[in-house]
């Protein structure tokens, strides 16, 4: 069986509702992207701890379906459009899709990442390069967190010089969970992370488990809060900004926060959204992106 992608550009009021059209209408899946990735106005989007997401797409949406080939795409479309209640059929285009062995091309893009010094993210499907090191196995999955990105990589250095044995870590934000599992493969002794995506709870649960890690996460109105040691949360400066009081009341005195997340040129305005409680410093800079370190006072 072959397939094709029905490509179609929306404001972002529509793309929620069209979406849900479309599955409705014939499509087999569908995907809403950035119509401006890969330029200057591409935007990232995420929800974050705290944040309340106002809206599942971007100013200029792509909505991307899937279907069979010999399926007719004018009628799909015309049906989402009017389950959708849009005034018009909207323009689309046609994507060819090549016939590939989908799970192979998928793996053979996610090699074994080496962070740190001793630190290896490994896919299930890989050995361990050094099975003497931190070994982390972690597949691609729909929680943000494999290492790949600069401001991960950043957090799990941090952690990886500084964590020490009895220290009791929080990972705010926690996607994946790869940051609580470095903190407690490193000699914590008492971790738990928190996010607001109920997906991303499921995964890092099931990475935990996978790792033989015993962490506890929560969404964050179970979240009961706390003092801890070490403080990681690796989301965006905007919301980091916003977070300031409630993220510097779960460091202990004494205790260590860590941000990342964060551009090069956004630094300055953190550090001065966190000034009054905790005095940040730069620690490492990584492709633009930094992680910011300080220690709260003590009391």
């Amino acid at each position: 069986m072959s397939w094709i992608e029905i490509v179609i550009e929306v404001a972002r009021k529509d793309a929620e509702s069209l979406s849900d059209a479309l599955m409705d209408a014939g499509a087999l899946s569908v995907s809403v992207e950035d119509a401006d990735q890969g330029t200057d106005a591409e935007t990232p989007l995420f929800g974050e701890p705290g944040m309340k997401l106002e809206a599942a797409a971007w100013k200029r949406s792509r909505v991307v379906a899937l279907a069979e080939t010999e399926a007719n795409h004018a009628a799909i479309v015309a049906k989402a459009a009017a389950i959708s209640r849009l005034t018009a059929v909207p323009i689309y285009s046609l994507r060819s899709v090549a016939d590939q062995d989908w799970v192979r091309l998928t793996q053979s893009q996610f090699e074994p990442i080496h962070i740190g010094k001793n630190i290896w993210v490994v896919p299930s499907w890989h050995e361990a390069p050094d099975p003497h090191g931190l070994i982390l196995e972690l597949d691609p999955g729909l929680a943000f967190g494999t290492g790949s990105h600069p401001t991960t990589r950043l957090c799990m250095e941090w952690l990886e010089a500084h964590i020490g044995a009895a220290m009791s870590v929080l990972d705010y934000g926690c996607g994946s969970g790869i940051l609580a599992m470095v903190a407690q493969k490193m000699g914590a002794a008492k971790v738990q992370g928190v996010d607001i995506d109920p997906q991303a709870i499921e995964s890092a649960n099931a990475n935990a488990v996978r790792n033989h890690c015993a962490i506890d996460y929560y969404l964050p109105d179970a979240f009961g809060g706390g003092r801890f040691d070490v403080v990681v949360a690796n989301i965006l400066a905007g919301p980091l900004t916003q977070m300031a009081p409630m993220l510097a009341t779960q460091v202990a005195p004494g205790g260590a926060l860590v941000l990342s997340g964060v551009l090069a040129n956004q630094a300055d305005t953190v550090i001065a959204a966190y000034a009054p409680l905790i005095a940040l410093d730069v620690w490492r800079e990584l492709e633009g992106w930094v992680a910011l370190a300080g220690r709260a006072r003590i009391e």
